[in-house]
């Protein structure tokens, strides 16, 4: 008998920010006769081939071309120098996939057999034991059929075979009598960044992307619960559990709703099903609920219930769901400036802070439930509480969902469209339709998920890109475009939305008015690329804020250690052909040094150029999120581009493909906090905002010291600060002229600390110059270095200040508590990681840098 996977009521639980994964992995098949529907994944045993070609080899299910030619050492590794370049005949290709398996016989007795391929990427034909049992074309779908007429108890013989996805979209573009900007990907239903992006390779894969199953069962099978919230008060959460059953005939059914920890009274139902009306409502109550917070406010706790259904003589079936309760929506309403958009979570305005969300690798099998919980984590460290679910990359797993619910991050979720137009013909609105309808009801139970977005940018693209003229559109053209556009978006998907997921909120495109226009600031959200690709300064940052901040970014360098993993020696230099393939925007470093040469001193050598560009970044972006959440409550919102990468890159990330945090990502978690002062510099006055994201009013003192790089403090004062949570406060004024009156501003720096009963609720260091102009001198540091167990603490002092301290340990990973930082003189700083080194072998690995050594 071959191995197979097979998960009987596969549940879920959350235990801080970790889920416990229950799953059965045995060698026979085993049937509980209980159980009215079992699921068994076919991942063993598969083999590949180019189509035409007579040898199979490996193949790994889920899994992906590339990966598979990759692990037999076909090609070499798609990410190392310029070997993307070499790799483009893989998606001119027809690859087919095969696998040989058995069926246990209890399983084989049952009535119904479905095949369940939960993503096939994309152009696929499947045949089981020489019979076609399906044909898909859309990566982001589910596509079953019933095969128990095809179905043999030993050696079935399963064969998938895919057509060139590029190719069939070349194909299908010739049908038309014009060109619709976007080129051949747009007519395939399929994760957009593989054709390339300006921070992706390009790598257009094809596979069995996800599990394949078979799902056997008798007379019925539990669909989907949709659970909703009808009431929800501090006493009482009113429930809607709508279940959908597939029946052959009318049966009367006993449902029994529970808690899995007992957090809730069991309800019992009895309800008569029939096959032209599947879905029944079940009401049922919690007591004194348990609110679900996003992360920053409160718990983000769950209710881990199952719904089981059940019928005399054919046995039971049973979902379960992570409930969390709590209420949520997009207010959009006039006022004096334009008109507002903030989420509203139990009534309760709240400030997102966070990043955009693009897929993880470019070989997406390759993202593990660890990998997505390490990046998600990262998030909530950084105290965001927000991803925006990016639409040129792919809905994600359940697992992904599921994290964000345990770790109170809420999802803007775009559907997967983006910076392009889209064919309007009935069989892809029909395909449409039907992908989106899926994923509503895939995902409509999550807790984290805030709001249904259409598109990315195709609003913005059709109304100031150009697009118009430049593919010369005769005026009925140009209609019938625009025609499908709005069909699509305005009417067809937020139909299927209204229509599966009432309560949730759909924006039809993001950004809702492009950068260049005024209004964009103003209403709706904003994507601002004047910094970056306008190359306006980073002050227009303070300037240009609208009402929700939903992306704007700049680039920087990964760490040498993750460029160390691309490159040889020899190629790293900013010359090579190997960084330039790693630079995927066409101006990118001309860009970076536009602005680098405005902040900083030249570097010396390559590895001072990376560590400049992330200051660089976190300059920059620091200062963004510093005026937007300075202009609350007109702007409630900030979402910068973008948190990691799909593979090493120099891009706008916070945290590079190999996980390792830049400078940004640290920043941001500073910048992040509840807690924020800012300044604002009129020329003539010198102004201390603090921004509070509590519930609350704040009782507060802030602490304002001048020093200079010595150490030595020129002056003190401090004021008593009252915090709102609706607004940024003033918290200190002078004129700038009181303040630096007969002091080299070029030494010296201004320390902020807020404090409240002993405990500092925020910091900031503020310099009155640009760091190229800083008069600062190389400091010597001395370092003490302790273990206790794992935990390693490194305590740094420095006799002047040490701008910009990186800590690093060669040919060593560690995640340090702080870096990046400024070690000021004759304060003690302590940072920590956690290692299996000893003492001694991290003071010989130990490099320290700061910004004097890159000039």
């Amino acid at each position: 008998m071959r191995l197979f996977e097979m998960r009987l009521n596969n549940r879920i639980f959350s235990c801080g920010y970790f889920f416990l994964i229950l799953s059965l992995h045995l060698l026979t098949p085993f049937c509980n006769a209980g159980a009215q529907s079992v699921s068994i994944n076919i991942h063993a045993d598969w083999k590949f081939r180019k189509a035409g070609d007579t040898e199979w080899l490996r193949a790994s299910v889920p899994g992906t071309v590339h990966t598979d030619l990759l692990s037999n050492k076909i090609i070499p590794d798609p990410f190392f120098g310029v070997n993307e370049k070499n790799l483009q005949w893989i998606d001119t290709c027809d690859w087919e996939y095969e696998t040989r398996f058995d069926v246990d016989d209890s399983l084989f007795q049952r009535s119904h057999c479905e095949m369940s391929f939960e993503g096939l990427d994309t152009y696929a034909t499947v045949f089981l034991n020489g019979q076609q049992i399906l044909s898909a074309d859309n990566m982001f779908r589910t596509w079953a059929v019933d095969c128990k007429k095809n179905l043999k108890k030993e050696k079935n013989h399963l064969v998938v075979r895919f057509e060139s996805a590029v190719k069939r979209g070349i194909a299908e573009a010739k049908k038309l009598p014009y060109t619709l900007p976007g080129d051949e990907k747009i007519f395939t239903r399929k994760a957009q960044y593989q054709y390339g992006w300006d921070w992706g390779p390009r790598f257009v894969t094809c596979g069995i992307w996800r599990p394949v199953k078979l799902i056997f069962r008798n007379a019925f099978i539990l669909n989907d619960v949709h659970v909703i919230i009808d009431q929800l008060s501090d006493s009482v959460a009113q429930l809607i559990a709508e279940v959908n059953i597939t029946v052959e005939k009318p049966a009367t059914f006993s449902f029994k709703i529970i808690a899995e920890n007992g957090s809730l009274d069991s309800f019992n139902f009895e309800r008569i099903v029939r096959p032209e009306n599947k879905t029944t409502k079940l009401t049922f109550a919690i007591k004194n609920p348990k609110r679900w917070w996003c992360n920053g406010l409160g718990d983000a706790s769950l209710y881990h219930i199952s719904v089981q259904a059940s019928t005399s003589g054919s046995g039971s079936d049973q979902k379960n769901i992570a409930v969390g309760l709590r209420t949520l929506q997009l207010v959009q309403e006039k006022d004096a400036k334009g008109k507002s958009f903030y989420f509203r979570i139990n009534g309760i305005p709240v400030f997102m802070k966070g990043a955009n969300w693009i897929p993880a690798d470019n070989f997406l099998p390759r993202v593990s439930d660890e990998k997505y919980l390490q990046l998600l984590s990262d998030a909530k460290d950084a105290n965001m509480n927000m991803l925006r679910v990016w639409g040129g990359g792919v809905y994600e797993r359940n697992s992904f969902y599921e994290y964000c619910d345990s770790l109170g991050i809420l999802v803007w979720q775009d559907f997967m469209f983006a910076c392009a137009m889209y064919p309007g013909n009935k069989a892809f609105v029909d395909n449409v339709r039907e992908e989106i309808r899926e994923n509503v009801i895939r995902l409509r139970n999550h807790p984290s998920l805030a709001l249904w977005c259409g598109n990315n940018e195709i609003d913005e693209g059709w109304k100031n890109w150009g697009w118009q003229k430049q593919y010369k559109y005769a005026e009925e053209d140009s209609a019938k475009i625009y025609i499908d556009y709005l069909n699509l978006f305005h009417k067809i998907i937020p139909d299927v939305v209204s229509n599966l997921d009432p309560e949730r909120s759909y924006w039809e495109s993001s950004p809702s008015i492009g950068w260049g226009h005024k209004e964009s600031l103003e209403e709706g959200d904003s994507h601002y690329w004047g910094v970056w690709w306008g190359m306006e300064p980073f002050e227009m940052y303070k300037k240009k804020i609208g009402r929700f901040m939903s992306e704007y970014g700049f680039q920087a360098m990964p760490e040498l250690r993750t460029i160390e993993s691309f490159t040889d020696e020899k190629d790293r230099s900013l010359s090579s052909p190997e960084i330039k393939n790693h630079q995927k925007h066409p101006t990118g470093f001309e860009t970076i040094d536009h602005y680098l040469n405005d902040w900083y001193k030249e570097p010396k050598d390559f590895e001072s150029y990376i560590y400049l560009t992330q200051l660089l970044q976190a300059d920059g972006i620091r200062t963004a999120i510093e005026a937007h959440r300075g202009a609350k409550p007109y702007c409630m919102g900030t979402l910068y581009w973008q948190l990691s990468d799909c593979w090493p890159v120099a891009s706008w990330s916070s945290i590079d493909y190999n996980g390792r945090w830049k400078a940004l990502h640290y920043a941001v978690r500073e910048s992040y906090g509840k807690y924020l002062i800012s300044v604002e510099d009129t020329g003539e006055y010198f102004n201390v905002f603090v921004t509070s994201d509590d519930t609350g009013f704040t009782k507060a003192t802030l602490r304002l010291s001048a020093v200079d790089f010595s150490g030595n403090v020129l002056w003190r004062d401090s004021a008593f600060c009252y915090l709102s949570a609706d607004k940024a406060t003033v918290a200190y004024k002078a004129k700038k002229e009181d303040l630096t009156y007969s002091v080299n501003t070029f030494r010296i720096f201004l320390k902020m600390d807020l404090v409240k009963n002993g405990q500092t609720l925020a910091t900031k260091n503020y310099f009155f110059k640009k760091p190229k102009e800083l008069l600062l001198e190389k400091p010597e540091i001395n370092y003490d270095v302790r273990k206790e167990k794992d935990n390693i603490s490194i305590t740094l002092s420095s006799n002047t200040l040490a701008k910009n301290l990186f800590i690093r340990l060669k040919n060593t990973d560690a995640r340090f508590s702080e870096n990046y930082f400024d070690l000021l003189p004759k304060e003690a700083r302590t940072v920590s990681f956690h290692s299996a080194l000893t003492v001694e072998e991290v003071r010989l690995s130990l490099i320290l840098r700061s910004l004097c050594d890159s000039y």
